[in-house]
C-alpha cells in the first residue's frame, strides 16, 4: 500500500485538517491534525484513526500503524516544539 493511499482513505473518512504519512510498504507513520480529536482520549483518537484502516490491517496491506493524533492547537505546539 502507498503512503498516498493511506492518507486519501484517512481524508476522506475523517475530519481532518491534514494528515502526513510516512512508510515503507507496510510499516508506516501517521500524523493526523483535526479538530475532531478535541477532547479525545489517546486511546479513542487511535481507534478512530484506525477504524477506517482495518480492512487494510486486517488483509495486511498495513502491517503496523504508528499514531499520533492531534488538535489544530497541539499540532501547532507540537510543530513549534520539534521545530518543524
Amino acid at each position: 500500500m502507498e503512503t498516498n493511499e493511506i492518507k486519501e482513505v484517512l481524508m476522506n473518512a475523517l475530519a481532518l485538517d491534514e494528515a502526513h504519512i510516512t512508510g515503507d510498504g507496510s510499516h508506516f507513520q501517521a500524523i493526523v491534525v483535526g479538530a475532531m480529536f478535541d477532547g479525545m482520549s489517546r486511546v479513542k483518537k487511535q481507534q478512530t484513526v484506525y477504524a477506517p484502516l482495518m480492512e487494510y490491517i486486517a488483509d495486511n496491506r498495513i502491517h503496523a500503524l504508528s499514531i499520533k493524533a492531534y488538535t489544530p492547537e497541539e499540532w501547532a505546539r507540537d510543530r513549534k516544539l520539534s521545530g518543524l
